[in-house]
């Protein structure tokens, strides 16, 4: 047993710290907030995300939590037009083998967060923001903002896409601003009409900007998230936003979406941020997981999939004893660099190609999109959906040449 350091206690971390436990590992994540918690809105979560979640053994309380939607449905942003549709049960569910939903973030968070609280091996610390580390001798020396320093026989970077671990251990700078700011409220499900309460995840694309919507927190809510492409060049965090400036953003948006956005309210806007993929984010006795490893734009939909798949192969290689953590940290980094980096780029040509496009542009985006049947679809997504997680008996479809 050896005493294991997570920096970061969010989602990817919490997901590492249960896995790393299960190999008999004392687990100690140090969280900078001052409570363990999970702020944003909705996200998606892919039949991969819910393999993970089951051998994280919080899957059935995630899936319990979920609303399991019945399809993605692609809209033109501007005319209304229903343009392709991807169903998500029957054949969906049969041949990936779980379903695909949409949660808030805390009800993916608190199920991770209720299951370490089980764990005696995993101890939960806040106000333990990590600035910087050594190591040297087998032992890693973990420094935090308030000077203490905290020693263990290994570390695992999971603090997000500005990581303090990554800083030293990859040195890449500040994340790349993609300059598409997003827009995001959530509403309560009777403020909106009835005819508009899908069961689906909804993407209307316009030229250099998109909307989508979803139900969430078990039907009670509808996440509303509207993006545009408008250059911008800082990354912004959460900061409330005018209502007006929001409409006003998306004049071109045709009469049913708009119904839907003018339901919003206390919208909050960020700049999407992300990072060229990299080789190598392990080194010694120090790896990175989740956005701190390899962060995404939204576009594929799978960010916090991947750092849930991250916590559940580092668990399987990480071995038993501390000698070999440092060869089973580079394998578990050679495990999992094509598939992350793969995805990385995929959500940036997603966006692009699919959700931004104007002109003629679109016009062949939809006829494409128009053309693929169900099963099309279900091929192009099987090398993410379909992945068996982890490393024993891993079969996972390949990742195709052209990804979108």
């Amino acid at each position: 047993m050896s005493d294991i350091i997570i920096a970061g206690g969010g989602i990817g971390g919490l997901a590492a710290a249960l896995s790393i436990s299960r190999r008999g590992h004392r687990v100690t994540v140090l969280e900078a907030r001052d409570t363990f918690t999970e702020i944003g809105a909705g996200i998606q979560l892919g039949p991969n995300a819910f393999q993970a979640l089951d051998q994280l053994g919080v899957g059935d309380e995630v899936r319990a939590r979920a609303v399991h939607i019945d399809e993605l449905r692609f809209m033109d942003g501007t005319t209304g037009e229903k343009v392709a549709s991807m169903p998500l049960t029957g054949d969906y569910r049969r041949r990936f083998g779980n379903p695909y939903a949409v949660v808030h973030r805390i009800d993916l968070y608190a199920p991770l967060l209720a299951a370490c609280r089980t764990v005696d091996t995993i101890e939960l610390r806040t106000n333990a923001s990590v600035v910087s580390y050594e190591q040297n001798d087998g032992v890693v020396t973990v420094r935090l903002t308030s000077g203490e320093e905290v020693t263990g026989a290994a570390l695992i970077g999971a603090d997000g896409i500005n990581s303090f671990v990554r800083k030293k251990l990859v040195g890449d700078g500040f994340p790349r601003v993609s300059g598409h700011t997003i827009y995001r409220s959530v509403i309560p499900m009777e403020q909106v009409p009835e005819d508009l309460r899908w069961n689906t995840v909804a993407l209307w694309a316009g030229p250099k900007w998109h909307f989508v919507h979803y139900p969430i927190g078990g039907g009670k809510f509808l996440n509303l998230a509207a993006t545009r492409d408008d250059g911008a060049t800082k990354a912004v965090l959460g900061e409330p936003v005018a209502k007006d400036h929001v409409l006003g953003e998306f004049p071109e948006l045709g009469d049913t979406a708009r119904r839907l956005l003018d339901l919003g309210e206390d919208w909050r806007s960020w700049v999407l941020c992300d990072r060229d993929p990299v080789d190598t984010w392990a080194d010694g006795r120090v790896v990175l997981v989740g956005d701190a490893a390899h962060p995404m734009l939204q576009y594929a939909a799978q960010g916090a999939c991947q750092a849930v798949e991250d916590a559940v192969v580092l668990g399987e290689l990480i071995g038993t004893e501390a000698s070999e953590f440092e060869v089973n940290f580079q394998k578990f980094n050679a495990e999992r660099r094509e598939r992350t980096a793969a995805t990385q780029l995929l959500a940036r040509e997603m966006g692009r190609q699919l959700y931004h496009p104007a002109g003629e542009a679109a016009k062949e985006r939809n006829a494409m999109l128009a053309s693929l049947s169900a099963e099309d679809m279900y091929d192009k997504v099987a090398w993410l959906h379909g992945s068996k997680v982890g490393v024993a008996g891993h079969v996972a479809p390949p990742v195709p040449a052209g990804l979108v």
